[in-house]
């Protein structure tokens, strides 16, 4: 099976590794990729936005599947594009992706499902959430402990345009969980939980994540299964009932409260960086899986979920998230594989044949360990092998209070 991949970041990276692996994959085709891409695909310099180039692509090469990975495009209508003309996407169309690019959209779906969520205020009233309505690229949500903080963060909100969502404050446990959909049924991942703020101690601005560790402490595989049925379920039928059947990954950022799991957000595709950690602990072939959902039989597929431990560290670029620094030489990847991780690029960029950093969030440092404290140690020992002056990193994930796995 011929398979275009498109997107350029660490979890499109994720992905191509572990398409890789499936006997069922013939060629491996990015659009746009990047060079750590490029060592397991054909990658082809045309953006994910443009629907018409990328059906050229799959035209040319006889493409039987169609992996999107970033909500840009999807929420653009790309998919809507590919299916139109013949070609099996995993990926939901436009109608379905509002789920992530409308944040009012998705209460308004939660409601009408009758699914839990985070009560709405009409005011930006300490202590809450403010939340920008549309796409921000993960950094459109502030949490809000003093009424200045609120009405900075209303005021950064609006200059996203569209509306303004803001939500009571919930306090408990952080979860990521996905699911593959075909329309109507759901298979669920290994859960994750990933950290948004740029500094040590969940401090400083959000990010896209600047890091991810699976499994988390206080969910098991059960209770994962337990929480889509009653989380994404209700979501897949009301999205259905309104004619917009959601195939593809739906991801739900829960907070696990002392009166049950209430959604925190809805994204439309695998979460970065959850998805470098959740996928090496995946056992089976997620190709057949992808392409099952793509079909509408997501109950064909066959995925488990391995015992190890997985930690993924993200390596920023100097001036993250508000103006990251692009340019700066990147040394040292093989030392850190050598050392028993993985690497995926996330924000890299070859020029005049060496590899420099290209983004915010640049390189994914991940391992794997039968326990999260010797993951985190290989973790940690692989990326100071890395040569990135100026990098920033967390030095605490995994290891946050009461959210020590293992």
């Amino acid at each position: 099976m011929n398979v275009l991949l498109v997107g350029s970041g660490g979890r499109e990276h994720a992905l191509a590794w572990k398409l890789s692996a499936s006997a069922r994959l013939g060629e491996l085709h990015a659009a746009p990729g990047n060079p750590g891409i490029a060592a397991l695909a054909t990658c082809h310099p045309v953006r994910a936005e443009d629907a018409e180039a990328l059906l050229g692509i799959c035209r040319e090469n006889d493409v039987e599947l169609v992996v999107v990975g970033p909500e840009a495009p999807l929420v653009a209508g790309v998919a809507d594009v590919l299916r139109a003309a013949g070609v099996a996407v995993f990926g939901p169309s436009a109608s379905a992706a509002r789920i992530e690019g409308s944040k009012s959209f998705a209460k308004d779906v939660m409601r009408a499902a009758g699914v839990p969520t985070a009560a709405t205020l009409d005011l930006p009233h300490a202590p809450c959430v403010v939340k920008a309505d549309g796409l921000a690229a993960g950094k459109g949500v502030w949490v809000c402990e003093t009424q200045e903080e609120a009405q900075a963060a209303w005021r950064r909100a609006r200059e996203h345009g569209g509306r303004v969502v803001v939500e009571e404050l919930l306090e408990g446990d952080e979860v990521s969980l996905f699911a593959l959909c075909d329309g109507t049924e759901a298979l669920a991942l290994p859960a994750a939980r990933d950290a948004k703020r740029l500094r040590d101690g969940d401090e400083g601005p959000n990010t896209g994540g600047m890091g991810a560790y699976s499994p988390v402490p206080y969910l098991t595989d059960g209770d994962a299964a337990e929480l889509v049925e009653q989380i994404h379920r209700p979501v897949l039928q009301e999205l259905a009932r309104r004619g917009s059947p959601f195939v593809g990954l739906l991801y739900a950022g829960l907070m696990l409260t002392d009166d049950g799991p209430r959604v925190l957000e809805f994204n439309c595709r695998f979460g970065d960086p959850e998805t470098q950690a959740v996928l090496p602990r995946t056992e089976g072939d997620l190709l057949s899986a992808l392409a099952a959902a793509a079909a509408g039989r997501v109950a064909d597929a066959e995925l488990a979920t391995g015992d190890d431990a997985a930690v993924t560290l993200v390596l920023a670029a100097p001036g993250y998230p508000d103006a990251p620094e692009s340019g700066l030489p990147l040394a040292g990847l093989d030392r850190a594989e050598a050392a028993g991780a993985l690497v995926f690029h996330a924000g890299t960029a070859l020029r005049e044949g060496s590899l420099v950093s290209a983004g915010g969030r640049v390189l994914n440092v991940t391992a794997v360990a039968p326990s999260a404290s010797e993951a985190r140690d290989r973790a940690y020992a692989a990326a100071a092998a890395i040569d990135f002056p100026g990098a920033q990193l967390r030095c605490d994930i995994g290891a946050l209070g009461a959210h020590v796995p293992g």
